[in-house]
């Protein structure tokens, strides 16, 4: 049995923060990730920051932004973000007083009369008197019976306008109209044929997963190779949406399927999903993860690598790909220094959503807009638009032709701005009655619509930090984490320079 004073569980960037914070307060930390790499998605291919209003920045979170420019010799901010690599080392960096444990994938947890008394992991047990919970998936929160909530709820869940499965609409990320989804056989491969909820009620819906591949134009780039079990019919979609493109006389380039823009250093891009058909995985593979036992969660995990190897294969190489787009794609390539153990797709799969906590308070639209509502308790600011990524392909009758035609549609994509707010410590902390030694700054409690815009790495990174620095409070003086100073808490965060409001 290993004994701490804090457990740290997920070597996301806030749960590297959470520690980092716990142990400069005086906490005695140990870190343990389920998987051979710290910094999740930071290092994990997203190497774009999504920020929002730069003035939130504060803390953790800026001291890695100024830790990027500093390594890189270039003013704060003149990078979109860091190489992965460059991300992954400044985070290891940080914790030379944090004990880490890598390949410790939780299998249990022993609870008594609402505490967490032990954790038992692939790599032993683990004893603490406070736990933080960092993972994307909210596997330690689930394991010590809080409540949660997983995917998209109703409008009148909490009278939220921006809730529930959505009406289908032209726009960003969608498909143009006669796509045919169908076949002989039924619909083809990445279409859903589920039933669909009525608009405005909830289904569970998950938004899709995918990587966000590094790629580079560097001529010792690695080429896209075509990976054992590839099946160029799956890809009929993708023939069926060019072709109607290439009907109304649209060309497109490569730009246009996948984001290429080199906004990261030494001419690597972050290469982000940007049309209807995307690095992102609409098939509904995603909607079983955030609960699914690990095994599946590997299969899961599995199929999205396979279909990311599979969709930039397709793009260089099909003769149904308009020939601006194969050869402006085979420009780029795996970068030679990135995620060689991984075989150049990044270790960590964008889970964009999983479990959601029933915390103290829930944080909802009606925190956001129309107005952002004060919060006496707030340990952080978010800034980012309320973004939910698309959650699901499907089809549906199109009537604006002369005659009936079936059509595909991407539904669920949402993209509403809001101006800076704050974040309450409420939301980090579970109700009292069902866990008082844990916090839970990735997985929060947030309504689905709020969650959307809380959910970027910059805001775990603040929440990760404010967690650490409320584990060490409860430390100590012995209190459970409902019950500690928050004024104390807010004092301390702001000393070490976190932005609690404008």
């Amino acid at each position: 049995m290993h004994a701490s004073e804090v457990v740290v569980y997920g070597g996301t960037a806030a749960g590297v923060c959470a520690a980092v914070a716990a142990a400069r307060a005086g906490a005695q930390v140990v870190l343990l990730e389920p998987g051979h790499h710290l910094g999740g998605m930071v290092s994990g291919g997203l190497g774009y920051t999504d920020l929002g209003d730069s003035r939130v920045l504060g803390g953790l979170a800026r001291e890695f932004m100024l830790a990027i420019a500093d390594r890189y010799g270039v003013p704060a901010g003149h990078y979109a973000g860091p190489e992965p690599h460059v991300a992954e080392s400044i985070l290891t960096g940080w914790l030379q007083n944090v004990d880490v444990e890598f390949g410790s994938r939780l299998t249990g947890a022993t609870v008594v009369d609402g505490t967490i008394i032990a954790l038992a992991t692939t790599t032993g047990d683990h004893r603490a008197g406070v736990f933080v919970d960092a993972s994307y998936e909210g596997d330690l929160m689930a394991a010590a019976g809080v409540p949660y909530d997983v995917g998209r709820e109703s409008r009148s869940t909490y009278g939220e306008s921006l809730a529930g499965r959505r009406e289908f609409a032209p726009g960003k990320h969608q498909f143009p109209p006669f796509v045919s989804p169908l076949t002989d056989g039924g619909v083809l491969p990445l279409v859903h044929d589920r039933p669909l909820a009525e608009p405005g009620s909830g289904d569970g819906g998950v938004m899709a997963y995918g990587y966000r591949v590094c790629l580079t134009g560097a001529p010792d780039r690695i080429p896209f190779t075509q990976r054992p079990g590839y099946d160029p019919a799956e890809w009929e979609l993708a023939r069926r949406w060019f072709a109607v493109l290439r009907r109304n006389g649209i060309e497109p380039a490569a730009g246009d399927v996948i984001g290429l823009v080199p906004n990261l250093p030494n001419a690597k891009c972050d290469g982000n999903s940007i049309g209807p058909l995307s690095l992102s995985l609409l098939d509904g593979t995603n909607w079983a993860y955030p609960d699914a036992p690990a095994d599946e969660r590997e299969s899961i995990r599995q199929r999205h690598e396979h279909y990311t190897r599979d969709f930039l294969w397709f793009m260089t190489t099909d003769p149904g790909v308009p020939k601006a787009v194969r050869d402006g794609l085979s420009e780029w390539g795996l970068p030679a220094d990135e995620f060689a153990d991984t075989g150049g797709i990044p270790h960590q799969l964008y889970v964009r959503e999983g479990r959601r906590m029933r915390g103290e308070y829930v944080l909802t639209q009606h925190d956001l807009l129309p107005h952002p509502r004060v919060q006496y308790d707030a340990v952080a600011m978010g800034s980012y638009h309320i973004d939910v990524r698309e959650i699901q392909r499907t089809w549906s009758i199109a009537y604006e032709h002369p005659e009936p035609v079936p059509s595909v549609f991407n539904e669920g994509y949402l993209s509403v701005g809001v101006a800076p707010y704050q974040i309450p410590y409420r939301c980090i902390v579970p109700r009292y009655d069902d866990c008082r030694n844990l916090l839970v700054p990735v997985c929060l409690s947030a309504s689905q619509v709020a969650f959307a815009s809380v959910r970027m790495e910059v805001q775990y990174e603040m929440l990760g930090q404010a967690a650490g620095v409320a584990a060490a409070h409860t430390i100590a003086t012995g209190r459970s984490v409902q019950q500690i100073d928050v004024r104390r808490l807010q004092n301390d965060l702001a000393a070490a320079g976190a932005v609690l409001a404008l």
